[in-house]
């Protein structure tokens, strides 16, 4: 949990929350995204690109009430017509949606951890 505090004396402390995730949107920038990606082992390409840019732009529209049923949904809708859902999990290994929210700067959306969702964090 955020301490207001700790923060005021110190901002760089809370550039990511306990989880690794990035709490400050503006921070983020490719060369962020290509840092997180190389230390998950995936070198980042076009199609890696779509589905980052995808979530934030859903992130600034909808904010962060969907579940993560709910935007894994949005994402095989968007990118899975050609290659089949697989594919997103052949980009993110670890989940298209706890994986690559993470690369993207993005908190995890609701329920992403709930084991029943199938995430590989």
């Amino acid at each position: 949990m955020l301490d207001i505090n700790k923060s005021i004396r110190d901002p760089q402390r809370y550039e990511h929350d306990p989880e690794g995730h990035m709490t400050e949107l503006e921070a983020w920038s490719p060369q962020h995204a290509n840092r997180e990606a190389a230390l998950e082992g995936i070198e980042l390409n076009e199609e890696h690109w779509e589905v980052l840019f995808y979530l934030r732009e859903r992130y600034r529209q909808r904010g962060n009430e969907d579940s993560a049923r709910d935007v894994l949904s949005d994402l095989e809708e968007r990118f899975c017509e050609t290659h089949g859902r697989g594919h997103l999990y052949e980009l993110f290994p670890r989940g298209p949606v706890g994986q690559a929210s993470r690369i993207a700067g993005l908190p995890l959306p609701p329920h992403t951890m709930d084991m029943s969702f199938g995430s590989m964090m």
